[in-house]
């Protein structure tokens, strides 16, 4: 079984979480923001499939 050689530190761990959730929200947003216009039939810039 493969196990980690080093702890990580909890400064490392939690620089690497926030990269992850800044990214994770921003795609959140993208697709909320998609979501609404294709859900108010008004979306013109979007094809749906």
């Amino acid at each position: 079984m493969a196990v980690p050689k080093k702890k990580m530190s909890k400064s490392r761990r939690d620089s690497r979480k926030t990269t992850w959730k800044k990214k994770v929200s921003k795609n959140v947003l993208i697709a909320i923001s998609l979501g609404k216009s294709l859900n108010s039939n008004k979306s013109t810039s979007f094809i749906a499939s």
